[in-house]
């Protein structure tokens, strides 16, 4: 069967499109990166398309790229709009526009990826432009089946990365006591459904994705930190406090946005018999997800997503503090004796004083902003290097000085290193 499928480079596209292929079947993939694509997907035919509405951008040749198509399947959807990628683009139009093209290219059945909860009438944007979309194809006359699933669970799963930190922390924050109703289903279970719906005869029109049982988030949590080995207490934040920082703090995390929080406070669960009536099994429950083939990865990622903005916040208060310091509260006069005998004086003596304090404070600042980051980094090994090489020539002293000063900027320089690795772009948040 010559299947085409739009964001198989994401976590549920490239889940079913592994299964596809090991099925036998014929793939068309629609990718921004296509040489990445094809790298991955050697087997398959790769062509480019987007969905978004970034300055520039070509519409997507459908009619092309849907002849002799079977079935087609969208699992695109981003959790936070950005530059060029706004629900609407991504959610509502760009699908909106592959269901139309898929009707006129006689393809006989569409299959829509969605979210539990999506609809046009949601006060989330996620959750509306996903409902936008859903209504729309419903409305063509074409096969069709809308895939609600709840949340997935997957080891590089950017949310169950980020529950896997909550469940980790020596302190593990509870929202309201942590009694919302969830329902996660493993990304395994899900991509098994939506080849089923590929290659079944009759199928739904609506199908809910979820695990065989509603659960609370505490006991979610609760069974993360367990199976991840991991020790610690529940901590209650009521849900007044966690509103007023999701106001505060969401725009610097999908996770902590207002929206967030709303559909978590309004749960996630359904029946799941029909899901498991199209598997032919009960779905994997909660209790099984994490396992020795992904317990270490698991444990490594929760650990790190709450190491590296410990590791920033370190380092921002490093140049921050150094900046104050030079500037306001070291001796002036001491500062300027060392200076001088790099062969700096005068006003010349001063300029370097406060000119280095301000860059230090730049340095800092710059960590603030996602876009100067990895620019802050390089500059900070070029600085920290530079500074080393002077006081090598200068002050060489101050090498055996008891204290090290000089010494730590060794493991100083391999924790910036560190923190540019981690902060290294891995393409948007997408599912």
């Amino acid at each position: 069967m010559r299947v085409l499928m739009t964001g198989a480079t994401g976590l549920i596209g490239s889940a079913v499109v592994r299964r596809l292929s090991d099925a036998g079947h014929e793939l068309v993939l629609v990718v921004r990166d296509v040489e990445t694509a094809r790298a991955r997907w050697p087997h398959a035919q790769v062509v480019h398309g987007q969905f978004g509405d970034a300055p520039g951008s070509e519409a997507t040749p459908w009619s092309d790229y849907l002849r002799g198509v079977d079935v087609a399947i969208n699992t695109v959807g981003i959790f936070t709009e950005q530059a060029g990628q706004s629900f609407d683009a991504v959610h509502v139009k760009g699908p909106v526009a592959l269901f139309r093209a898929a009707e006129l290219a006689g393809v006989r059945r569409v299959i829509q990826v969605s979210a539990l909860g999506a609809s046009p009438y949601r006060d989330e944007a996620y959750l509306s432009s996903k409902g936008r979309a859903d209504a729309q194809l419903a409305a063509l006359k074409i096969e069709s089946t809308i895939v609600r699933p709840s949340l997935v669970f997957s080891p590089e799963g950017p949310s169950t990365q980020w529950f896997a930190a909550l469940a980790v922390l020596p302190l593990s924050p509870l929202p309201g006591g942590g009694g919302q109703p969830i329902q996660p289903v493993h990304l395994d279970d899900l991509a098994q459904a939506i080849v089923r719906l590929v290659e079944t005869e009759n199928v739904p029109s609506e199908l809910v994705a979820v695990g065989p049982r509603a659960i609370t988030l505490r006991h979610y949590l609760a069974t993360l930190r367990d199976a991840l080995g991991a020790r610690g207490v529940f901590m209650t934040i009521p849900l007044r406090l966690l509103r007023a920082m999701s106001h505060a703090f969401g725009r610097f995390s999908p996770w902590l946005s207002g929206e967030t929080m709303r559909m978590l406070e309004a749960g996630s669960t359904a029946a799941a018999a029909p899901f498991t009536h199209l598997l032919g099994r009960e779905p994997r429950d909660v209790d099984t997800f994490v396992d020795e083939g992904n317990r270490a990865r698991l444990r490594r990622a929760a650990t790190l997503h709450w190491l590296r903005p410990l590791l920033r916040l370190s380092l921002i208060a490093m140049w921050l503090g150094t900046a104050f310091v030079s500037a306001f509260v070291y001796p002036v006069r001491d500062s300027l004796a060392l200076l001088a005998r790099t062969g700096l004086h005068g006003d010349v003596a001063s300029i370097a004083l406060y000119g280095a304090a301000a860059l230090d404070a730049l340095l800092g600042l710059m960590l603030f902003a996602p876009r100067w980051r990895r620019l802050s980094y390089t500059l900070q090994l070029l600085l920290i290097a530079a500074y080393t090489v002077i006081i090598t020539i200068f002050l060489p002293e101050q090498w055996a000085h008891p204290y090290g000063p000089i010494l730590k900027n060794l493991p100083l320089l391999a924790a910036i290193v560190l923190a540019r690795e981690l902060d290294a772009p891995h393409g948007r948040h997408r599912r």
